[in-house]
């Protein structure tokens, strides 16, 4: 089959970590056709379908260059059998835009994983909103009034922008109330964006463990992200620690009933995080830890995430 990959430069992947080279990798062992471009290079225009300017792409099978890319060529997406949005956070305004122009080329045809809508539709961190009785108690307002309010009844709490990724913009606020004020300040801007005010789960000394669920099912192991030193952040992108677990029943009970409400909905790939038994984000967009689970464990997620992506093609 014929996979096009919408994600960052190529050149800037680390494919020793890179979820998306992992799938990519895989594919290819099985004769898949790859191409990859950006969100920049779609276009659309009447009379006519949504179209890539994309880059057919061999897998060299070493580091440096850990690619050969063809010329690039004008292509239907509706012409590829799939069309991974790989595309990383943050989600702002072009990704936004880019969404749309996927939808489109879906009601031409094209089978986009995962959906267009579907991520426009879940937020990764709103999205939890629709399981309360998976998260701790959470506060999502720009009033600074509620924040505090919410600080006085919780004691310890931790703030962080709707829009972050890899822990950017991340803030506990103790008993005390130390800065409170001043974090309020930067992370609503004056009371005109919304923040997301979460209770602290001490668990995250354990790690805040990214589950990775595929097609409704949840991959048999974590990683949990351990914070390093003084740091409350686990994300490794954060200097988190990395450590392979198997899954626990209850994380697995609670990502199969998370799971088999979202896939249905175009969310083939999810990645739930969880602190202690609280899922705090559902990331859809581009879900990672393929690699670390695979180095540590020996299971091959990649392997798992294809089987799923070629089932669901011949549905």
């Amino acid at each position: 089959m014929k996979f096009l990959f919408l994600a960052d430069p190529l050149d800037r992947f680390k494919i020793y970590k890179d979820s998306t080279y992992a799938m990519m990798r895989e594919a290819a062992a099985r004769g898949h056709e790859l191409w990859a471009c950006e969100p920049r290079h779609l276009a659309w225009r009447t009379g006519s379908r949504v179209v890539a300017r994309a880059t057919p792409v061999l897998l060299t099978g070493v580091s440096d260059p850990w690619y050969e890319a063809g010329e690039p060529q004008v292509v239907e997406l509706a012409s590829f059998d799939a069309v991974l949005m790989r595309k990383d956070p943050p989600f702002d305004t072009e990704y936004f835009y880019a969404t749309h122009l996927l939808e489109q080329a879906e009601r031409e045809g094209a089978r986009v994983f995962n959906s267009a809508r579907a991520l426009r539709d879940h937020p990764e961190k709103l999205a939890v909103m629709e399981f309360p009785q998976f998260i701790a108690p959470t506060l999502v307002s720009r009033d600074a009034e509620e924040i505090r309010e919410f600080h006085a009844e919780h004691g310890d709490v931790v703030l962080k922008p709707l829009d972050g990724m890899g822990g950017m913009g991340i803030f506990r606020v103790g008993p005390d109330g130390l800065n409170l004020g001043s974090i309020i300040e930067t992370l609503n801007q004056g009371g005109t964006r919304t923040i997301m005010i979460q209770r602290y789960l001490p668990q995250i000394v354990q790690g805040d463990k990214r589950v990775l669920v595929i097609d409704g099912e949840p991959i048999p192991y974590v990683l949990a992200r351990i914070p390093q030193g003084s740091e409350i952040r686990g994300n490794l992108a954060a200097g988190g620690k990395g450590v392979a677990q198997p899954l626990n029943e209850r994380d697995r009970e609670t990502a199969r009933a998370i799971g088999r409400v979202l896939a249905p909905r175009g969310l083939l790939l999810i990645g739930l995080d969880i602190i202690g038994e609280c899922v705090t984000e559902i990331n859809v967009t581009s879900p990672t830890c393929f690699q670390e689970i695979a180095q540590q464990t020996g299971y091959d997620v990649a392997c798992t995430f294809i089987d799923a992506l070629e089932a669901a093609l011949a549905g």
